[in-house]
């Protein structure tokens, strides 16, 4: 069994989270966050747009380099107009997804941004687009957390 602790001076989230309990001999039971909590903050959830983005056999070709750097300007250019939240190279894997990003805009309005941009239009990426809800503020940590809980 595993006892996690809040951290005193974090006075926000800090009290909510007082005590939690992993019991990792049987189905884990986390206490601490309560129903009314979770349904307090569920109601705070606004919409975005998760965006995979996909590199098609296109990347490999001579001039693909200098099309994917204006694709980042153009990522630059809409994190700071606040259209991209979360923007995410994908570090190379075995597949051929190779971006994720998350906008503050409807699905039909980042449609609409993706289809307009360099490596889209080129047919060097492709994309999936997905309406999901967050929590306004959340945050890539600082640091990457190492380790296991």
């Amino acid at each position: 069994m595993f006892k996690l602790q809040s951290n005193p001076s974090n006075r926000g989230l800090g009290s909510i989270f007082m005590n939690a309990f992993i019991d990792v001999g049987q189905s884990c039971f986390v206490s601490g966050v309560t129903d009314v909590f979770m349904r307090k903050m569920l109601r705070t959830t606004k919409r975005y747009t998760l965006v995979i983005l996909h590199r098609t056999s296109k990347r490999s070709e001579p001039g693909a380099d200098n099309v994917v750097w204006e694709h980042g300007r153009r990522n630059f250019e809409l994190r700071r107009d606040g259209y991209l939240c979360i923007v995410g190279p994908v570090v190379q894997d075995e597949t051929d997804v190779t971006g994720v990003c998350i906008f503050s805009t409807g699905l039909k309005r980042t449609i609409r941004i993706l289809n307009e941009d360099p490596a889209v239009k080129a047919g060097i990426f492709t994309y999936e687009a997905h309406l999901i809800a967050g929590f306004p503020g959340d945050a890539l940590a600082k640091e990457a957390r190492r380790g296991h809980l």
